[in-house]
């Protein structure tokens, strides 16, 4: 697979879609138009985009369309809808986890990954995906590069960016990644905490499975969700020093015991499952609690960020954790 897929690596396959439909900037509606006077198949494309547009616009237009009318109208226009949505852009480039690409559709931002077998499209999932085409970078993803390399570097913490789940392997992992996407910034929870959120409480192991196979990882936080026991496991292929580097830049404690990498939980505040304060390790009201998955913070102005309250009984605000 080459690096640019399309039709004609000398237009972009989104400037084409966009003259084809009226959509494009003057600019690129003059460069579509210098190109297509040279390129036969993008005529060939150009003029397929056109047609269906043209066509979705004159049943736009029809005031009182007949039951096969409309039924025309309604595929025509999902299959504009689907050439649109099958477009791609994407942007490799360098960071301090390696070399990262991000992709996005019409709709957000559609994957994050870290390339490990190369600095190209061909090292990447995508070049494996059915049903989309990729278009190199013109410019789009600049702003989500940047703001990927201040979160790598600890000046932001949030990444707030629309989002398309389409690389979804199902609805269930869909679920799953919506409620990984709500974990706050210094917060970890367990597997079982997240089979928890989404009804599915046996489903903890369905529930790695489906934060193995992320395609969002770091906007959606699946470096958050640690093992029962507080081990860091399951992360981007077995790269558990990325997740305890990305805890890190969180202020996440973490240590090695027994050869094994894991938060240090006495050093962290504790959520108890549908409270709204926040509690030390050792306050007397979880004894009152049975055992549940519970959520923990590397600090209290993380809990209080994320809108949690100090605990009225052991007063973690009068008593914080000494470090």
């Amino acid at each position: 697979m080459s690096d640019k897929p399309a039709v004609c690596v000398e237009i972009k396959k989104d400037d084409l879609l966009a003259a084809a439909i009226g959509e494009a900037t003057p600019s690129a509606a003059r460069r579509v138009e210098r190109h297509l006077a040279a390129c036969a198949p993008c005529r060939r494309e150009f003029q397929e985009y056109r047609a269906v547009d043209d066509a979705v616009t004159t049943l736009r237009e029809d005031e009182v369309p007949s039951g096969r009318l409309a039924q025309a109208r309604e595929r025509l226009e999902t299959r504009l809808a689907d050439l649109r949505r099958r477009l791609l852009t994407y942007r490799i480039f360098p960071s301090p986890v390696g070399h990262v690409l991000i992709a996005r559709s019409e709709l957000g931002i559609s994957l994050v990954e870290y390339l490990e077998r190369g600095t190209s499209l061909r090292a990447s999932r995508l070049s494996h995906e059915p049903g989309v085409e990729m278009v190199e970078d013109g410019g789009e993803l600049e702003a989500p590069s940047r703001e990927l390399l201040e979160y790598l570097d600890g000046r932001r913490k949030h990444l707030e960016w629309p989002l398309d789940l389409r690389l979804a392997r199902s609805d269930f992992q869909r679920t799953v990644l919506q409620a990984t996407a709500a974990l706050p910034y210094g917060a970890v929870i367990p597997y079982a905490g997240i089979a928890q959120q989404v009804g599915r409480e046996a489903a903890v192991r369905a529930v790695a499975q489906a934060l193995r196979w992320n395609p969002l990882p770091i906007v959606i936080p699946c470096h958050r969700v640690i093992g029962t026991s507080g081990a860091l496991t399951g992360y981007a292929g077995g790269r558990v020093g990325l997740k305890q580097r990305l805890l890190s830049l969180e202020g996440v404690p973490t240590a090695k015991r027994a050869g094994v990498l894991g938060i240090t939980p006495q050093a962290m505040y504790i959520l108890y499952p549908g409270e709204q304060e926040y509690c030390l390790p050792t306050c007397p009201s979880l004894s009152t609690h049975r055992p549940a998955p519970l959520t923990r913070f590397a600090s209290r102005e993380s809990a209080e960020a994320a809108g949690f309250a100090p605990c009225t009984t052991c007063r973690p605000d009068l008593h914080p954790i000494s470090r």
